[in-house]
């Protein structure tokens, strides 16, 4: 059973309400973004004590936004343009703006301060590296409110959209809540069992960018290059071969309710405050979807399969169809809905034994090792 958690909050002693923003927030729709100046920082959010993580489903119990009925009202839709849906096949990245209005936003901050404040087992390694300030993957298998997020939210339409397809799939997942350190260039392997060419990667915001730190790069048009190993997670971008690339540089400052979306080897970077202390929010909620046609990937050997840890029985080769990674476009799937809500889908100690064994190997550890390389930098 859940551990009930501790009355002592770990957010910054000005948050009363877990829904809120620091206590900095100037107005009911304003905050400031600036770091104060002459006064000592502190942490906006403390690492959970061991005690305080919690195991199962967890269910804050939101009202979703516009009138929604949870597993009853279909998906909502947001309509993006041409231009935008080229910009991402030519460039490699897209920035939509307002995807989400300020119902969504404060919904998602909701949820993520539920989760925060009941952290659960599976965000221990992630944060106890203070590599975030919490960082968990596949929070939606955990917390019913960003599974609902995903099945009735216009999220799926937007991907299928920018991918062209017919149908849309969460592979993989990840509620990212203040990135310490930055992490500096590379491309993202941690897709879930998909290959790039099937897969979308995507970021949605609920604060805004700091003007000095925070904000995503990208090497323009990057995803076109043939330089850079696919199994690869950091990457020097002074190397031979991609001097058409690094000079092209896209910043990208989201606000609440943005949506970024790239290509799985688009090169790109994260630069986090100097000090590595953030006083204020950068929430995020990210992960890798699946394209139609998809088919899974066994990773076992390499660093990928950290994004694959399920007790699901899915074989190298067969279409990727399941309650772990579940349809939300064109509309979610009853029946999976009912596989996650009942308990049904989730990770086993043996079966995460069983998967990353196979990282032993001498050039799936050069692989793997790439991965923490992308942790050293601001």
């Amino acid at each position: 059973a859940p551990m009930p958690s501790s009355h002592n909050h770990r957010y910054h002693s000005g948050h009363l309400q877990l829904s809120r923003l620091p206590s900095r927030r100037t107005s009911d729709d304003e905050i400031d973004i600036n770091e104060p100046v002459g006064i000592k920082k502190e942490k906006i959010l403390k690492e959970p004590a061991l005690w305080e993580y919690q195991f199962g489903l967890q269910n804050p119990d939101l009202t979703l936004p516009h009138g929604i009925v949870e597993g009853i009202t279909p998906p909502e839709k947001y309509e993006l343009t041409e231009e935008q849906i080229r910009t991402l096949e030519e460039d490699g990245v897209v920035h939509i703006k307002g995807v989400f209005d300020a119902e969504w936003v404060e919904y998602l901050r909701t949820a993520t301060a539920h989760q925060v404040d009941n952290p659960h087992f599976w965000a221990f390694a992630g944060t106890a590296s203070k590599l975030y300030d919490y960082i968990q993957r596949n929070v939606w298998q955990t917390n019913t409110a960003f599974a609902n997020f995903y099945y009735h939210s216009a999220m799926g339409h937007v991907l299928a959209q920018c991918g062209r397809t017919s149908e849309i799939r969460v592979s993989t997942d990840l509620l990212m809540v203040n990135p310490n350190k930055g992490f500096k260039w590379h491309q993202d392997n941690q897709n879930g069992p998909i290959i790039p060419e099937e897969g979308l990667r995507f970021w949605i915001t609920m604060d805004e960018t700091p003007k000095d730190y925070g904000a995503p790069v990208y090497l323009q048009k990057s995803h076109f290059n043939n330089i850079v190993d696919s199994q690869a997670v950091f990457v020097d971008i002074e190397q031979e071969g991609l001097e058409e690339y690094r000079n092209k540089q896209l910043e990208f400052r989201t606000m609440p309710g943005d949506m970024l979306i790239w290509h799985p080897r688009t090169i790109h970077k994260v630069d986090g405050p100097k000090d590595g202390i953030w006083s204020i929010y950068r929430r995020v909620l990210g992960g890798t979807v699946a394209k139609a046609g998809s088919l899974y990937h066994d990773k076992r050997g390499s660093g990928g399969v950290l994004s694959d840890l399920g007790r699901h029985t899915l074989k190298d080769g067969d279409k990727l169809s399941s309650p772990y990674f579940p349809i939300v476009y064109p509309k979610f799937d009853k029946i999976e809905a009912k596989e996650r809500n009942e308990g049904r889908v989730g990770r086993s100690p043996m079966d995460i034994v069983s998967k990353i064994g196979g990282l032993a190997t001498k050039a799936s550890g050069e692989r793997f090792n790439s991965f923490f390389k992308v942790l050293g930098s601001r």
